[in-house]
């Protein structure tokens, strides 16, 4: 391999990097980028507007203390493509055809049909649980080989936070609302009466990630 084809991967390696992190983490600056992938500062930047370029990425501006507002880098709706899509031309396609053969409210019941598959599979993988914390681990880990890149956090008044980086049927979601209704309703089920829970941050609305904050 040549020096330039060396180059070049070790480039391309970096920009998946880099869009690993903010899918992890969310809106970040080159600061903190540089940081997590022990490059310079420049070559960061030189990569973010690379990936601009190709839309992935874009920035929001942060005022700080001192000097120039802050560049906060965050993915773009395009850079889906390039996370698992969990077949949604297929699943976006199927739903269609349901609506047309079976109506809204037949489409509504087979949801309902899945969504009480999906709680039986969920309790089983629950059952022996202690405490809401323990389930939500668990539930967290669930989510995640679906795809959905699942993972505790706590909110700053100590509630704690259910959080989806990545929606794997956001596609077939935007066809059809009620799947992320009915995902909602999942949690809510298998999490049990004794605690309150309830989406402060939507993918579909916008949002950069789907969290949900659980309160006793």
């Amino acid at each position: 391999m040549s020096k330039s084809d060396t180059k070049k991967e070790a480039s391309v390696k970096t920009r998946k990097a880099i869009v690993h992190l903010l899918k992890q983490n969310g809106p970040m600056d080159a600061v903190a980028l540089s940081s997590e992938l022990n490059v310079t500062g420049m070559a960061v930047r030189q990569h973010l507007y690379r990936l601009q370029e190709e839309r992935l990425v874009d920035y929001d501006e942060e005022s700080r203390p001192m000097g120039r507002p802050a560049k906060l880098w965050r993915l773009t709706a395009e850079a889906a493509r390039l996370f698992p899509d969990g077949y949604m031309d297929l699943t976006v396609s199927l739903i269609d055809s349901m609506k047309e053969a079976f109506g809204e409210a037949g489409l509504e019941k087979l949801l309902e049909v899945r969504n009480k598959k999906m709680q039986d599979q969920y309790a089983v993988q629950l059952a022996g649980t202690e405490g809401i914390r323990e389930k939500l681990e668990i539930l967290a880990d669930i989510r995640t080989n679906e795809g959905y890149m699942a993972e505790i956090a706590e909110h700053e008044d100590g509630d704690l936070l259910f959080v989806e980086k990545h929606c794997p049927i956001c596609e077939a979601a935007t066809a059809c609302t009620q799947l992320c209704r009915n995902e909602l309703n999942l949690f809510r089920a298998v999490m049990g009466d004794k605690v309150h829970i309830e989406r402060s941050e939507h993918l579909l609305s916008g949002g950069s990630r789907c969290v949900y904050k659980i309160t006793k």
